[in-house]
């Protein structure tokens, strides 16, 4: 189809056809749309929207620009999960470990930090020697061999996505929920699941910052994975205070490994136990939600969780003896130096945007995707909403690599960190259940 009424359609805010949407996806993976005529249409579809229809339709025309894996030799119901993003989310690491050791099957292809938001690639890179560039042919065998793998996007995964993710950053079209869940949806879709759990994140640190907008967002990419034949169900959480106590790559690694061994923040294993039920109930593996948090504790108090995170590190190459010394395998910075309190009182904010801020001026994000990133600096032993500080008390450890850095750092953390009289409320983490 010739891209001219393609795009005249859609800016006239008719809807396309299955045959319309595969002609402009197809147009973004061989060339044969221009990139003006690309974002022509990516600004049509901003402006006007998209049906359910036609979502689903660029979703299956996404997935299908590239190769879809094939998991069916591997025995069960396959299922991941995908965040939308926040500060301190290290979620991945430990979930992944827990529900593989359960017994599903757990095949995760993730991404990279790109502004205030970490990557789950960053962090598993920070492991030495872990391989995230596995093929496809690996990561199939990886999973049906040791029950997960976490890998980056292969060139062959959902290409067009790439090309037009490109054109939107730069044609101010990012905020589009329907080519947003096209995205998000085409890459998951194509790892060879049979069930996704997503965590659709709000608030400061968030990409969604208030609730409406993440419901929104998660109903779509629900109704998007029934569309194509797939369970999916999501919870919104809340991301107002950073996830944890640890934002940065090799401190979250870190932070990942005290999860696993029932040391870790209450609220990382909340949210790690309420995405990981929702995975087991999706893997029809528990028949219910008690049961499968009984699931997911157990594996944790036995041992198993970690002994299987260990295997999935030495499967992609990295250094297995990290369960049992982090500190000793992991990159550590040069200076790891407190942030004292001024005054006694109560936390009453910790703004996960500007802990986010704080740890990108020590190196630990990027601004560019080409921005290097230093795997060793970060925060730890950060402070949470409702808990008494005394004078002279760390509300946090600032790890640097340099004191430039420390001192840029240290300025934009203190400011994140609001200390007063008052008892304040703590921010709700697991504010909804959507599927």
């Amino acid at each position: 189809m010739f891209p001219l009424p393609v795009i005249a359609r859609k800016r006239d805010g008719r809807q396309l056809s299955p045959e319309g949407i595969a002609a402009f996806v197809r147009g973004a993976t061989d060339g044969c749309w221009a990139d003006y005529q690309l974002s022509a249409m990516l600004m049509a579809i901003f402006l006007n929207g998209m049906t359910a229809e036609e979502v689903a339709a660029y979703t299956d025309a996404m997935m299908n620009s590239g190769v879809v894996a094939d998991l069916s030799a591997v025995p069960g119901i396959k299922v991941d999960k995908h965040s939308t993003g926040g500060v301190g989310d290290k979620v991945s690491l430990p979930l992944a470990a827990i529900v593989t050791a359960c017994g599903v099957p757990v095949p995760m292809i993730s991404g990279r930090g790109l502004g205030h938001s970490g990557g789950t690639l960053d962090k598993l890179e920070s492991i030495p020697g872990f391989n995230v560039n596995l093929s496809l042919a690996d990561y199939a065998k990886q999973v049906g061999e040791v029950g997960c793998a976490l890998i980056g996007q292969t060139q062959d995964l959902a290409p067009a996505d790439k090309k037009l993710y490109a054109l939107r950053d730069v044609t101010a079209t990012v905020e589009c929920i329907p080519l947003i869940c096209g995205s998000i949806m085409s890459k998951k879709l194509a790892e060879g699941i049979d069930g996704l759990v997503l965590d659709v994140k709000f608030g400061r640190g968030a990409f969604m910052k208030d609730i409406d907008q993440a419901r929104e967002l998660a109903m779509t990419m629900v109704e998007i994975g029934r569309a194509m034949g797939k369970g999916v169900t999501a919870l919104l959480t809340g991301m107002d205070q950073p996830l944890g106590r640890a934002v940065g790559n090799g401190v979250e690694v870190a932070e990942s490994i005290a999860c696993l061994r029932r040391e870790g923040p209450a609220d990382l294993m909340e949210v790690t136990f309420a995405l990981g039920e929702e995975m087991l109930l999706l893997a029809k593996i528990a028949p219910d939600a008690a049961s499968a948090r009984q699931m997911l504790e157990a594996a944790v108090n036995d041992g198993s969780a970690l002994a299987k995170f260990g295997e999935i590190v030495a499967a992609q190459g990295g250094d297995a003896k990290l369960i049992e010394d982090p500190a000793g395998v992991l990159p550590q910075a040069q200076q790891q130096v407190p942030l004292l309190a001024a005054r006694s009182g109560i936390v009453q904010d910790v703004d996960a945007l500007e802990v986010a801020l704080a740890a990108l001026k020590l190196g630990a994000g990027r601004a560019r995707a080409e921005d290097a990133v230093d795997p060793a600096v970060g925060i730890t032993d950060l402070v949470k909403v409702g808990e008494t500080v005394e004078q002279g008390q760390p509300l946090a450890v600032i790890h640097a690599n340099g004191d430039e850095a420390w001192a840029a750092a240290e300025v934009q953390l203190r400011d994140s960190i609001k200390i007063g009289d008052t008892a304040m409320a703590t921010p709700a983490l697991i504010a909804e259940r959507i599927g």
